[in-house]
């Protein structure tokens, strides 16, 4: 009708009803690197099937009713009776059964698991990041009870199983369990040697019980959870079920839900111990020690859950610019918004490579590997979450004003990015872990420099980078101020070795100028405009 007000025209269609993992070329491609020819049509197909659930409108619209309907406490029953249970919406069982029963707890079980469960796992976190926390958990749990392997035997089989089973009842009864882990208090945060929640042996078994308080419990619906107190012996690890046995509530006191600035839909707690039963698992003293693998797989879902965010984001954006026409044509023809979409591609293409490179090291277990992972997974973890934030902010402002409103899902992305950076050690907390290695686990840099080693000769803008890298390395004596710097650009060189030896010459070509050559700004959109960014784009979108 002449003179409509309400037809709506020049709006991009929903980026809906895709794949999201096969759209996504740089972690297709490193799927196909790292996993054995022997299993790559097997797991390339189940990638692809969990893909085109996480694209689906359906699972889609989950994620979105998960974080609108956070999880609410409830400490007692009508009659008054404790039972500190959490109630969550639909949406969320229904995306954490998904995530379990897609193998995101199963690394451990599986050949080429960690790859395989990696990739996975950077798909699942872009359809709502908070049933992350618990899958993560659960998955790192493996390693730290294995110190136990009785403990290990029982708990293992349901904690890699593909059986999600939300009832709270003994776990020996279940078929599949989640676990969480407990291990800040309220005075000592990141310095968890300041605990003082005590542990008090029962038994000559393991058997001890807990009095204290842990300020931070993530996803405290689980079946146990490990945790650190303080026993005769000093600082040990604990799994303290939820359920004991018998089949009665162990000691577990819910005193609030943290209200986040992200991460709506996943529980955290305040949580008190009173006379709670656990379970040793170590030795006394040997807390840190323990649970020390734990932490650096779940540090390492840090990376991999900021390339996810990251990932989204970007997707967004370019299919934004795509269809959005302004002055004249699309918005990623425009020269001033390729370079932004292009740059913004880059920090998520490298973020990617970098995660599943040390995902597949997990896979090898070798000596070297291992070495490997104890430097560049803080490395890692304190570059990859630092950029997630910018980038997806970046991308959100590429869709103007739509993108800071709800109904984009940029904003959830926004209020998302900070927090891999913060859960799980803070910034200082990873650079400093990156200057202990150094320090004391010369194997450790040797396996990196072997890493950087591989692409010598590649790029100029990389090897003058890597010899700037060691000289930084040179001087480790009063490196404490410094360790930010020092992680930072061990993580940027590793990530322009992997994109030089394996991505498409455009895309290793302008990383390298930009992050290594000093050929760029501070802000997104800075790139040499002599650049083939047009290919670097198209590398990036979603459909189409």
């Amino acid at each position: 009708m002449a003179g409509s007000t309400h037809t709506v025209t020049n709006q991009p269609p929903p980026l809906a009803g895709y794949d999201v993992f096969t759209a996504d070329r740089a972690l297709t491609a490193a799927v196909e690197r790292h996993l054995d020819p022997r299993l790559l049509d097997e797991a390339l197909g189940e990638l692809s099937a969990l893909g085109r659930s996480a694209g689906s409108p359906q699972v889609q619209e989950w994620g979105v009713l998960a974080d609108e309907h956070p999880p609410r406490l409830r400490t007692h029953d009508r009659y008054g009776n404790r039972v500190d249970d959490v109630d969550f919406h639909p949406a969320w069982h229904r995306l954490l059964g998904k995530g379990v029963s897609a193998g995101l707890t199963a690394a451990w079980s599986r050949p080429g698991g960690h790859v395989r469960r990696a990739a996975g796992f950077l798909v699942w976190t872009q359809v709502e990041a908070g049933n992350g926390c618990p899958l993560s958990m659960t998955h790192a749990a493996v390693p730290a009870l294995r110190a136990d392997p009785a403990l290990a035997a029982e708990w293992e089989p349901r904690l890699t199983s593909a059986v999600y089973d939300r009832e709270l009842r003994p776990a020996h009864l279940k078929a599949g369990v989640l676990l969480g882990m407990g291990m800040t208090e309220k005075q000592g945060g990141s310095d968890v040697r300041a605990n003082t929640t005590a542990a008090r042996p029962l038994t000559e078994d393991g058997a001890y019980e807990l009095t204290g308080h842990k300020w931070f419990c993530s996803a405290p619906m689980s079946d146990g959870f490990l945790v650190l107190a303080q026993a005769p012996g000093g600082l040990t690890c604990f799994l303290v079920p939820r359920v004991l046995p018998d089949g009665t509530r162990n000691a577990f006191l819910l005193q609030r839900l943290k209200n986040k600035l992200g991460n709506r839909s996943n529980a955290s707690a305040e949580v008190e111990f009173d006379g709670t039963r656990a379970r040793r698992v170590g030795e006394e003293g040997r807390g840190v020690r323990t649970i020390i693998d734990m932490v650096a797989a779940t540090r390492l879902d840090c990376v991999l859950g900021s390339a996810g965010l990251m990932r989204q984001a970007v997707a967004q954006a370019v299919h934004h610019c795509t269809y959005r026409e302004a002055f004249g044509g699309p918005l990623a023809d425009k020269a001033l918004m390729r370079n932004v979409l292009a740059d913004l591609a880059l920090e998520s293409e490298a973020a990617t490579t970098l995660a599943l490179r040390l995902a597949a090291a997990y896979d090898d277990g070798g000596e070297q590997e291992r070495a490997l992972l104890r430097l560049a997974v803080p490395a890692a973890k304190y570059w990859v979450a630092k950029r997630c934030a910018p980038v997806v902010v970046e991308a959100a402002e590429c869709l103007g004003g739509n993108g800071y409103v709800e109904e984009s899902g940029m904003p959830r992305l926004v209020r998302e990015s900070p927090l891999n950076s913060i859960w799980e050690g803070a910034g200082n907390v990873q650079a400093l872990d990156v200057v202990r290695a150094l320090q004391r686990e010369p194997r450790a840099l040797d396996a990196c420099l072997l890493e950087i080693g591989q692409a010598r000769g590649a790029d100029h803008r990389l090897d003058a980078a890597a010899k700037r890298l060691l000289t930084d390395l040179g001087d480790l004596e009063r490196v404490e101020g410094r360790a930010r710097r020092l992680a930072e650009r061990l993580a940027l060189v590793l990530q322009g070795a992997l994109l030089v030896r394996f991505a498409p010459p455009e895309v290793a070509d302008a990383f390298c100028a930009a992050r290594l050559g000093g050929d760029g700004g501070s802000a997104f959109g800075t790139l040499p405009p002599t650049l083939d960014l047009a290919s670097v784009v198209a590398r990036a979108r979603p459909v189409g």
